[in-house]
């Protein structure tokens, strides 16, 4: 069928994952197969598998710069993300790239912040004074803040270890700056269930969902924050996307699959129709 108008469009600034599972492909395959356009400003690329992170290489920031400002100024965005931002410098190269094109918790466009500081494999993403320009100058600007309980860690300096903890997290990173704050509960395992935790400065809404038996779970957030970041885009109310998001995680983490000596990807197939024979 021949499209006759455009559909919605995001943009993921990110880092490329050469085994393909987590960064800027698995946004793409997300805003795919949420019916959204993606446009992609490249972070870093990235020599990994699923035995670790063997090398990369950054950007430089203006250039990273200017991919955001050229698609915004032609394309169009409906909604942002963030994923690797590799150093300070690219950080503050975003940041004002976003003010430029609109992109922020106070502009038109909604901005979600995936603070991704370490690789799933442990690997430090950026030094010290990267995670400080991260909390400087990209919490205040995020319409949603979208950690991991590591990623809370690292912001905060509090080790989570159950619900309660969650919402106390919630409140210190929301009095951060962003407008809203996603606490994804991936990591804790001896809960029974996955139940995120959004929370606006007043009032909590939980996300549950079933916590799958899968080694399998690489691209996991970074799906979750793509998916709300394509429900923003389409022009779903904030906590409403963010259900969205976790619906849709919820189903590639379900048919994640094998690939490679480790762990293997979430899975985004199970959106696909059956190829007719």
């Amino acid at each position: 069928m021949t499209m006759t108008s455009s559909p919605p469009s995001a943009l993921t600034i990110a880092g490329s994952d050469s085994g393909g599972a987590a960064g800027l492909q698995a946004d793409l395959r997300t805003f795919l197969t949420c019916g959204v356009h993606g446009l992609v400003a490249v972070t870093a690329v990235t020599v990994q598998n699923t035995l670790g992170v063997h090398d990369r290489a950054d950007l430089p920031p203006h250039i990273v710069a200017g991919q955001i400002e050229a698609v915004a100024a032609d394309m169009g965005v409906g909604a942002a993300k963030t994923g690797m931002l590799a150093s300070a410098e690219i950080i503050h190269a975003v940041a004002e790239a976003c003010d430029e094109a609109g992109i922020g918790r106070d502009e038109k466009i909604p901005f979600v912040v995936d603070p991704v500081a370490a690789s799933m494999h442990g690997h430090p993403l950026f030094d010290e004074a990267g995670l400080h320009a991260l909390r400087d100058e990209l919490l205040p600007r995020a319409t949603v803040l979208t950690p991991n309980l590591d990623e809370v860690r690292l912001l905060t300096g509090m080790t989570v270890r159950d619900r309660e903890g969650m919402h106390t997290a919630a409140v210190v990173l929301h009095r951060m700056g962003p407008r809203y704050v996603l606490v994804k509960s991936g990591h804790l395992q001896a809960d029974p269930e996955c139940v995120d935790l959004l929370f606006d400065g007043s009032t909590f809404v939980e996300l549950p969902g079933k916590r799958y038996s899968t080694p399998h779970t690489h691209g996991a957030g970074d799906t979750m924050a793509s998916a709300l970041t394509a429900g923003l885009a389409k022009g779903m109310p904030v906590v409403e996307a963010a259900r969205y998001g976790k619906w849709f995680v919820s189903h590639a983490v379900e048919h994640a699959y094998p690939m490679g000596a480790k762990v293997g990807p979430v899975s985004a197939f199970w959106r696909l129709a059956p190829e007719e024979r």
